[in-house]
C-alpha cells in the first residue's frame, strides 16, 4: 500500500519556518503556536495556496540544517488576539538546494525531494524484539525522569505513531533531533531514539548526576 500523496505533485519553492526542537515527520503532526508577524503572513499566504510550510531547525544561528520536513496545515484556527493555532500533517523531508530571493518577509527555499522517496510508502513495521526493547528503554527513561505513561495507550500504537510521537516530545537537543529527522528509516529511527534515551536515561541515573 502506498500512499496517495507523491513528490511529484509537490512545489520545489517552499515558504521555511526555522523552528528549533520541532520536528515534521513523515505522517506526524505538529501543533503550532503563530504569533510573529512575517510567520503569520507565511500562514495566510499558505492558506491561500497549498498550505505547505517546511519545517527546518538551526544549526548555527541563522544557518540552517540542510534537511528539513514538509507538513500541510489540515487544523486552523485564528485566536482573539490575532494568534493562529495551526497542526501541520507531516508528508515528507526535503533537502535544501538553496535559499532563494523573496519579497516575502519569511524565507523561501528551493526544495528536492528526491532523496525520501520512501517516506511516500507505507513504513517498515520493527521485529518483536526491536518494540520490546524500546519500549523497555522507554520505561527506565521515563522512570529516570520522574515521569509517568499511559502504557496501555503506548503498548496499542503502531510503531511509527509511537516513534513519531516520542521524537517529537522528548527533550533532547537540536542536533539529536537531527538524527532521528535524518534516520533513513523507521527500524533505524527507532534504534536512534532508544539510543538517546538510554543515554539521556543513563546520565541522570543516581550517581551520574554531575559527570560528564
Amino acid at each position: 500500500m502506498t500512499s496517495s500523496i507523491s513528490a511529484d505533485g509537490l512545489p520545489r519553492r517552499i515558504p521555511i519556518f526555522p523552528l528549533d526542537g520541532a520536528l515534521m515527520l513523515p505522517r506526524g503532526t505538529l501543533p503550532l503556536n503563530i504569533f510573529e508577524p512575517r510567520y503569520l503572513d507565511m500562514v495566510r499566504d499558505a492558506m491561500a495556496g497549498e498550505r505547505l510550510i517546511g519545517m527546518v531547525q538551526r544549526r548555527d544561528g541563522e544557518q540552517l540544517y540542510g534537511i528539513g520536513g514538509l507538513g500541510r496545515i489540515n487544523q486552523f484556527t485564528e485566536t482573539d488576539d490575532g494568534r493562529f493555532m495551526i497542526v501541520l500533517a507531516g508528508l515528507t523531508r526535503f533537502r535544501t538546494m538553496q535559499e532563494l530571493s523573496a519579497t516575502t518577509a519569511y524565507r523561501q527555499i528551493e526544495a528536492d525531494y528526491s532523496d525520501f522517496l520512501d517516506d511516500f510508502r507505507q513504513p517498515t513495521v520493527l521485529d518483536a524484539t526491536s518494540r520490546q526493547s524500546l519500549e523497555e528503554v522507554l520505561r527506565a527513561y521515563l522512570d529516570a525522569e520522574d515521569l509517568s505513561a499511559d502504557w496501555e495507550s503506548i503498548h496499542q500504537a503502531d510503531d511509527e505513531s509511537l516513534v513519531n510521537t516520542l521524537s517529537a516530545v522528548c527533550p533532547f537537543d537540536t542536533a539529536e533531533k537531527q538524527a532521528l529527522l535524518e534516520a533513513e528509516d523507521l527500524p533505524r529511527r527507532a534504534a536512534t531514539l532508544e539510543a538517546l534515551m538510554r543515554f539521556a536515561g543513563d546520565s541522570l541515573a543516581p550517581g551520574s548526576r554531575g559527570v560528564h
